[in-house]
C-alpha cells in the first residue's frame, strides 16, 4: 500500500512516520526545500522522543521517502493525508489556504481513485470545500476521475506522540463511502490490535470532535487555576482539592493540575477557532471565552508574584528562567507562558537569564538577543536575584538545592507547576511561591 502524506511538520512528520513503521510504502511531502534536504540526510526538524529512530529505520528500509513534488508522491497512492498548517487569522478563524492549496494540487495530479483526508486540524464544512477544490481542478483538467474525502483528526500530544499514534486510545474518521472507509480501514488495521476502537461518523462531526476534544481539556485546565486563584484567596491548597475531586470518576485525575497556564500548537488555536465557528452561526460559546480569558491571565500570575514580592521594582533585577517550551518533552513554544512571563519582566526593565533542556534554538530563534542564555540549569542562578520555573522538565523536579543556594542572590522560588513540596521549602528555610498553595516567605 502507498500513501502520501503532505505536510512535514510535527502531524505530517509522526504520521508519515508511523505509518511507515507499519509496513506502508509512505513520502512525506513539503514545499521547504531545506526541511526535505534536512529530512533526506536524517536531520528531524522537531523535537519528539523516539521520532528520529523510527525515521532512521524506515528511510532505511525504504519505505519512507521525503519531497518536495506533490505529483511524484501521488503516483500510485491510495490515500494522500493533508497535514499542513492552519494558523489562526486576526479573528482567531483558522486559516485554511494552505489546506485548499494542497486540495486543488491533488486534484491537478491525480490519476486514480484516491481518498483525499484532511489530517490537519480544521473547521466543520472544511471536507466539503476540500471536494470543491479537487474537484475544481479536475473539471479544469477535463479529468473524469473518482475520489473521496475523509476527515481523520490527530489526537497526539507532544512529547508521547509516538505512543499516541502507535497505540491510539481511539481513531477517529470521518467518511462518506463505504469505499474511503474500506481504505482507511486498511490503513489503521495494524493500529488497532489492542482492542481499542476505529470510531467511524459523517464527516462534519469528525471535525468537530477534534476542536471539542481540546476545547474540553482547555476547559479543565482554565478552571483549576481558577480554582486555584480562589484557594490562595481564601487560604486554601490547590493540591488537596485536586485530590478530593480527582478520586471522583466523573471527573478524573488527569489535567486537574493548576499552574501557569496552557499554550502550545493546539489549545489556543482551536479554542479561538471553535469560538468563531460558533460565532458564524450566531452561537456564543460563553464558557469556552471565558477559559480563553482565565488563561490569558494565568499567564501573568508568575510575572505578577514576582513583580509584588519585589514591591513593583524590578528594573536592575537578574531572574532566572528554568523552562521555555510549552509543556515538557517538546522544543514547542507556541503561545507557551514563558513568552508571556519574559515580555513582562522585560518591559518592567528586569534582565532574564533562562535555560530549558531541547528548546533553548527555538527561544533565540525567537526572542534573539532580549535574554541571556545558558547551558546548565545552575548557570542560570549564579547572581540571580531569584528562580522562576515555567516548565515542568523531570531534571528540575530533584535539584541540588544547597548549590542553587550557593549560586542565587536570595533563597527565593517562584514555582509557575508546583513541583516542590511545601513542607520540605518551608524546612530548608526557602522563599517559596506557587500555584493556589499558601506562600512561605
Amino acid at each position: 500500500m502507498k500513501i502520501s502524506v503532505v505536510g512535514s511538520g510535527y502531524v505530517g512528520l509522526v504520521t508519515g512516520a508511523c505509518l511507515a513503521e507499519s509496513g506502508v510504502t509512505v513520502t512525506c511531502v513539503d514545499v521547504d526545500e531545506n526541511k526535505i534536504d534536512k529530512l533526506k540526510n536524517g536531520v528531524i526538524p522537531i523535537y519528539e522522543p523516539g521520532l528520529e529512530q523510527i525515521v532512521e529505520n524506515n528511510v532505511a528500509k525504504n519505505r519512507l521517502f521525503f519531497t518536495t513534488s506533490l505529483e511524484e508522491s501521488l503516483k500510485g497512492a491510495e490515500a494522500v493525508f493533508i497535514a499542513v498548517g492552519t494558523p489562526p487569522d486576526e479573528d482567531g478563524s483558522a486559516d485554511l489556504k494552505y489546506v485548499l492549496g494542497v486540495a486543488k494540487e491533488i486534484g491537478q495530479y491525480i490519476e486514480d481513485y484516491t481518498v483525499v483526508i484532511t489530517k490537519s486540524t480544521v473547521p466543520i464544512g472544511t471536507a466539503i470545500k476540500v471536494k470543491a477544490a479537487v474537484q475544481e481542478s479536475l473539471i479544469t483538467r477535463n479529468a473524469d476521475i473518482d475520489f473521496d474525502v475523509a476527515s481523520n483528526p490527530e489526537f497526539l500530544k507532544e512529547g508521547a506522540a509516538i505512543d499516541d499514534f502507535m497505540k491510539p486510545d481511539r481513531i477517529v474518521i470521518g467518511v462518506e463511502s463505504e469505499k474511503s472507509k474500506s481504505i482507511l480501514s486498511r490503513v489503521y488495521k495494524p493500529f488497532v490490535m489492542n482492542g481499542h476502537p476505529i470510531i467511524y461518523m459523517d464527516i462534519p462531526s469528525a471535525e468537530l470532535t477534534k476542536y471539542t476534544a481540546n476545547a474540553m481539556l482547555a476547559t479543565k485546565i482554565s478552571f483549576m487555576n481558577d480554582i486555584a486563584n480562589l484557594c490562595e484567596i481564601v487560604g486554601a491548597d490547590i493540591g488537596m482539592v485536586r485530590k478530593g475531586i480527582g478520586s471522583d470518576t466523573r471527573i478524573g485525575n488527569k489535567f486537574i493540575y493548576a499552574g501557569a497556564g496552557y499554550g502550545g500548537s493546539c489549545f489556543p488555536k482551536d479554542v479561538k477557532a471553535i469560538i468563531k465557528t460558533s460565532d458564524e452561526y450566531n452561537h456564543s460559546l460563553e464558557i469556552l471565552k471565558s477559559v480563553e480569558d482565565v488563561n490569558d491571565r494565568q499567564k501573568e500570575k508568575i510575572y505578577n508574584k514576582i513583580s509584588n514580592h519585589f514591591n513593583g521594582n524590578l528594573k536592575g533585577k537578574r531572574i532566572a528562567l528554568w523552562g521555555l517550551s510549552f509543556k515538557p518533552n517538546t522544543d514547542d513554544m507556541r503561545e507557551a507562558p514563558a513568552l508571556t512571563i519574559i515580555s513582562k519582566l522585560k518591559e518592567a526593565g528586569a534582565n532574564v537569564v533562562a535555560y530549558d533542556p531541547v528548546a533553548m534554538e527555538e527561544a533565540k530563534r525567537r526572542l534573539g538577543d532580549a535574554i541571556e542564555y545558558v547551558d546548565d540549569q545552575y548557570d542560570a542562578l549564579k547572581n540571580a536575584d531569584a528562580l522562576a520555573i515555567i516548565t515542568e522538565w523531570i531534571e528540575f523536579r530533584t535539584p541540588d538545592f544547597n548549590k542553587m543556594e550557593s549560586l542565587l542572590n536570595e533563597k527565593i522560588i517562584f514555582d509557575g507547576r508546583n513541583i516542590y513540596d511545601l513542607e520540605e521549602m518551608q524546612e530548608k528555610e526557602w522563599k517559596y511561591y506557587s500555584i493556589g498553595r499558601k506562600a512561605i516567605i
